[in-house]
């Protein structure tokens, strides 16, 4: 049995996304290592048992091309509309929040954010399969 322990996104500016996942999600830096090239700073929570890895490469001035894949992370709240309140107020500028249904049955609510970086994140409702 595998257990997955982090994820990664790569970041331009350091202070910037550590700001941004500490605010929205609470995320605060719980390692670091520094190379001659390269910076690791790993982010958690009490809510976590998995970690976000930030990448900062050093040389790296211009932002990442993202591709146009559509991987994107989610992390789930216990009130949605006050999260959404919470992030336009900041000018994170969340998209609209959206009722998933299926056959008529509610499964989730979520909205979208863009972090730094323009990674898309998730943000649902606690629900169902995600307690």
């Amino acid at each position: 049995m595998a257990k997955l322990v982090h994820s990664m996104v790569r970041v331009l500016n350091e202070e910037r996304s550590i700001s941004f996942y500490d605010y929205a999600f609470g995320l605060r830096v719980a390692g670091r290592l520094d190379f001659d090239d390269f910076t690791l700073i790993y982010l958690s929570n009490s809510e976590n048992s998995i970690e976000l890895e930030l990448t900062v490469n050093k040389s790296r001035q211009e932002p990442y091309d993202l591709g146009d894949g559509y991987g994107h992370i989610a992390f789930v709240v216990e009130d949605l509309d006050s999260e959404h309140a919470r992030f336009e107020a900041v000018g994170y500028q969340p998209r609209d929040i959206v009722d998933f249904e299926h056959e008529g049955e509610l499964l989730a609510r979520f909205f979208f954010v863009q972090d730094p970086d323009g990674y898309q994140i998730e943000v649902m409702q606690r629900y169902g399969r995600y307690q």
